[in-house]
């Protein structure tokens, strides 16, 4: 495949809202999908060209949305279905593109067909869930030692049908059965359900755990006792048999071929999958026969320093080369704030986009990133998040450590706060009186969008420059990249090159990963600034320029 002749999914910007927290249009403290209608042309000017909404379908919102009843129903909190057409065509008349997040591994408990299937041993539907029978003595302890993605036995006891259910997540979202062809057919036919309507692509939520090891074997022992992106085990305990099962991995060809059927235009599926780089470019297949894209998670801590950066860049283009292509994500609704794990600095933080923009890559972009929305410090036992009051036993001061510490946080509830729109009571998200699903971050005063948007230097209109500059210009959005290993520039600096074959076109991008003025002496002279994270973008010297301090900076050399 020409470079030049990239699908519309690799050259694209994605935007992430999760839509209870984005704009509310009712009153009620709640986003919703007219709310989000009325600021898509905040996205549009902004330069955003895909949107990805985290699930807004009917839900009992035990786990505000993850916990599906009906794939092809919306959520009343949220909308009706001509609203979400509604959504679908508004974005397509701004000529940007729509990622709904699909959910396919596990439903609600209260899903009519787990409702079913729980109902009887010989109800049709028993075997589209993971049932099993308990171990002896009596059944009453679980089948084995399978534990569930956020600690504690994933095997739940039914005791009507004296059998167990597994529940990969939380013990209300039971697993379904893809070994059921019924299954896979159902929810195969959901994604073309939404694709038909419109929808030009899928985040697909822990995909990695759609299979489980059908002998039910327990899983071997490990001596981790945390997970990390490297290595998914935890608790002593490694998921051999219940995530990135070879069975899965055969399944992300079934589903390409699924979308593929729709291919004008072309769609593409994102997976969420925590694992190491290797595994990750397996869920792509080696031809590039698998999924779209994978998450690289290591970017999620990420330190801001040159010599991690530019390590990260090589592991990228090591595991990713074309056709293959990697992610660029920085936070997302599960994860701390990028923002508030570097430090909470606006000079880094417009470095980090730099990065993000111009790294060869699709970038991921989470709402409230382009005003700094800062990760909000809520207690646990006032939480919303059905994780975290699973830990509400816990003490207080323990998360604190965590927090300050390893920049994590066990209360997704402090990444998911209200868009900060103004400096309104509420910030613009809802009206004055009302009290918001969350509480507003305390810094929305100072980092809204209509104070940053009066303000030529600030972080919002940096990202504006940098995603108009990657829009408008081939090398920054199709094209090859080379790192430079040299010892050409000073060590704080990373600097790679962008060049599209296709076209000709060549930028050169510098990062500043220092507190310092560092000077660069170019071998040939400088013909253009491009764009840079600070404006005005000054210092050219003759054949040098100088970076300020956390300075990005993309130009054009003569050549």
């Amino acid at each position: 495949m020409k470079r030049g002749n990239q699908p519309w999914w690799k050259k694209t910007v994605v935007y992430q809202v999760y839509p209870r927290s984005f704009k509310d249009s009712t009153g009620n403290g709640i986003g919703d999908i007219p709310g989000i209608i009325s600021k898509l042309d905040y996205l549009a000017d902004l330069g955003i060209e895909t949107i990805w909404f985290s699930p807004f379908f009917d839900s009992p919102q035990e786990d505000f949305g993850y916990d599906i009843r009906n794939y092809r129903a919306i959520a009343p909190e949220y909308g009706t279905l001509q609203d979400c057409e509604a959504l679908i065509n508004e974005i397509h008349a701004r000529d940007m593109r729509i990622v709904f997040d699909m959910v396919l591994n596990h439903t609600s408990d209260q899903h009519p067909w787990f409702l079913a299937s729980k109902s009887s041993k010989n109800d049709p539907k028993r075997g589209w869930y993971v049932w099993h029978d308990g171990r002896k003595p009596g059944g009453k302890k679980p089948p084995n030692n399978w534990k569930s993605m956020i600690t504690g036995s994933g095997w739940h006891y039914h005791e009507p049908t004296d059998q167990w259910y597994w529940a990969q997540f939380l013990p209300f979202q039971p697993d379904l059965n893809y070994r059921n062809p019924e299954v896979r057919g159902e929810m195969l036919d959901t994604m073309k359900f939404w694709l038909s309507k419109g929808a030009d692509g899928f985040r697909l939520d822990i995909i990695n755990a759609i299979y489980e090891d059908d002998e039910f074997r327990d899983n071997p022992r490990s001596w981790r006792l945390l997970p990390s992106e490297e290595s998914p085990a935890m608790l002593f305990t490694n998921p051999k048999y219940t995530l990135n099962h070879p069975d899965t991995l055969a399944f992300m060809r079934v589903l390409r071929d699924a979308i593929d059927t729709f291919d004008d235009p072309s769609r593409f599926m994102v997976g969420e999958v925590s694992a190491p780089l290797p595994i990750l470019k397996q869920y792509m297949g080696e031809s590039g026969d698998g999924l779209n894209l994978t998450f690289q998670f290591q970017s999620l801590s990420l330190k801001m320093r040159a010599k991690a950066v530019r390590g990260l860049l090589e592991d990228y283009e090591e595991w990713f080369p074309a056709p293959l292509i990697p992610t660029w994500v920085f936070s997302n609704h599960d994860r701390f704030r990028r923002i508030s794990r570097i430090g909470g600095g606006i000079l880094q933080a417009k470095l980090n986009a730099a990065l993000q923009l111009t790294a060869r890559g699709v970038p991921f972009i989470y709402y409230g990133e382009e005003v700094g929305m800062e990760q909000h410090h809520l207690p646990v036992k006032y939480s919303k998040d059905p994780v975290a009051l699973k830990f509400k036993h816990i003490p207080q001061f323990i998360f604190n450590i965590a927090r300050k510490i390893a920049k994590e946080s066990i209360n997704r509830d402090e990444c998911r706060t209200p868009m900060q729109w103004n400096a309104s009571e509420n910030g613009g998200f809802c009206p004055a009186g009302v009290d918001p699903w969350l509480p507003m971050t305390p810094s929305y005063r100072e980092r809204n969008v209509a104070v940053q948007e009066n303000e030529p230097d600030s972080l919002l209109n940096c990202y504006k420059r940098f995603l108009h500059a990657r829009k408008i210009m081939p090398p920054l959005h199709a094209g090859d990249m080379t790192i430079d290993t040299s010892d050409a520039y000073p060590s704080h600096v990373v600097h790679f090159i962008r060049e599209c074959r296709e076209t000709g076109g060549r930028v050169d991008v510098f990062l500043n990963f220092s507190g310092n003025d560092l000077d660069l002496n170019f071998p040939v002279p400088l013909k253009e600034i491009v764009v840079s994270t600070r404006i005005p973008a000054e210092g050219a010297i003759g054949n040098g320029i100088k970076l300020t301090p956390w300075e990005g900076i993309v130009v054009q050399l003569q050549r």
